[in-house]
C-alpha cells in the first residue's frame, strides 16, 4: 500500500522502532501533497494536516507491506485516521494514504517542519 509520510515516521530511526523495520524506507521517493498545509497536533508535539488550497506538503512516499500496517496505525492512534490522498511522485499523482487528524485537533496557528 502506497503511504504518503510527512513527520516523524519520515526519521529511519523513529520508522525503524515502530514498525520493526526500516526497509520501506530505503526504497522511498520525495512527493508533494497539494492543496494541504502541514500544522502541529494541538497539545502534541507531532504534526498533521489541514485543507489549505494554496498550501503544499513536502514529504514521501512509501510502498508499505500489510503486515507492517498494524503497528504504524498503532504509534499513530485514535487521534488520526488513515485518509485517501492524492500526491505528486515522479511527474505523477498518485494514489495513497496518509495519517490526517480530525480538523478540530489541529492548530492552523503552528506550522510543523521536520527537523
Amino acid at each position: 500500500m502506497r503511504v504518503f509520510l510527512y513527520g516523524s515516521l519520515m526519521d529511519p530511526a523513529v520508522f525503524a522502532r515502530r514498525a520493526g523495520t526500516p526497509a520501506p524506507l530505503e526504497t522511498a521517493r520525495p512527493a508533494l501533497l497539494t492543496g494541504w498545509r502541514r500544522v502541529a497536533l494541538r497539545g502534541t508535539p507531532f504534526p498533521t494536516l489541514v485543507k489549505a488550497a494554496a498550501g503544499s506538503v513536502d514529504g514521501i512516499l512509501v510502498d508499505l507491506p500489510p503486515a507492517l500496517l498494524p503497528p504504524l496505525h498503532a504509534y499513530e492512534g485514535a487521534l488520526y485516521r488513515f485518509l485517501p490522498v492524492r500526491v505528486l511522485c515522479d511527474g505523477c499523482r498518485l494514489a495513497a494514504r496518509a495519517w490526517i487528524s480530525r480538523p478540530d485537533r489541529a492548530d492552523p496557528r503552528r506550522p510543523w517542519s521536520p527537523r
